[in-house]
């Protein structure tokens, strides 16, 4: 049977600085495809909006968010800046550039979205974060496919990191990664968080919790997201979806079945090496 749960569906990630457990993706989506689906999921009860200059989309989410009608001191805004910025300086531009791209004079989180290692940079990137957030023009700062060698290294200078997003399914757990941020208290945000062949949404331990439910697949995973603590990003520009997507705080998975959908995971690193692949 459902276990009930009265658990919230945001997590603080900074003292003051609570983000929603469920945001909205908004990659690949740019133009008006990206206005409309923002637009529509605000509609629909998002609170999280989640873009990066990288998505060339900014200008497009911004206009979103001004046709929702919604307050900007209602939303929690995440993007993410591109390696050509690395460093204390050319973070402060990248602000300046996010900021104008999306109509608001301040972000509720700012992300370095890769490590680039060979760029040498990051470690500089991350102190103009923490400038930036001393001076309240971001609210938190984080970062974005971090291996626990890029976090060391950021420990290493004396930083520590509030959030690191990263790719995680039912079948990339990267439990290696978790651990890591367990062990030293960094909060996790999941993209990509029901994959992106959607073959496990098929799988018995996922199809079992939600005819067991009254549940979609893709509520189950996000559920299960969630339930282990994360922060989960899926990409919807559907009303029905987006809707159904925020649906996951009404019930709970029990301590077998999220065991179930663990088991499905097998082993694969990220689809992208954060080594070799960056922006």
């Amino acid at each position: 049977m459902s276990q009930k749960t009265e658990e919230s569906t945001t997590a603080e990630l900074a003292p003051g600085v609570v983000i929603p457990l469920i945001g909205l993706g908004t990659w690949p989506m740019t133009g008006e495809e990206a206005a409309d689906a923002v637009a529509r999921a605000i509609g629909n009860g998002y609170r999280h909006i989640d873009t990066a200059e990288n998505y060339c989309n900014e200008e497009a989410v911004g206009e979103g968010i001004r046709r929702s009608g919604i307050a900007r001191g209602e939303l929690f805004l995440t993007t993410k800046f591109n390696k050509q910025w690395h460093g204390r300086t050319g973070v402060r531009e990248a602000f300046g550039a996010a900021i104008r791209r999306l109509g608001t004079e301040y972000l509720d989180l700012f992300l370095i979205h890769w490590p680039n290692p060979a760029h040498g940079r990051f470690v500089e990137a991350a102190e103009g974060l923490t400038r930036l957030a001393e001076e309240g023009l971001i609210r938190c700062w984080g970062v974005s496919n971090f291996k626990p060698a890029h976090l060391r290294e950021l420990q290493a200078a004396g930083l520590e990191v509030p959030v690191n997003q990263v790719q995680i399914d039912p079948e990339h757990r990267q439990q290696d990664q978790l651990a890591f941020h367990r062990e030293h208290g960094i909060a996790t945000a999941a993209y990509s968080p029901l994959g992106r062949n959607g073959g496990f949404l098929s799988a018995p331990a996922v199809t079992g919790p939600a005819a067991e439910y009254g549940k979609t697949p893709a509520q189950v995973v996000l559920r299960w997201q969630v339930q282990s603590g994360r922060v989960a990003i899926p990409k919807s520009a559907d009303d029905r979806r987006q809707r159904e997507n925020l649906d996951v705080f009404g019930f709970a998975l029990t301590e077998a079945e999220m065991a179930g959908i663990d088991a499905l995971d097998t082993g694969a690193p990220p689809r992208l090496d954060s080594d070799e692949f960056g922006h």
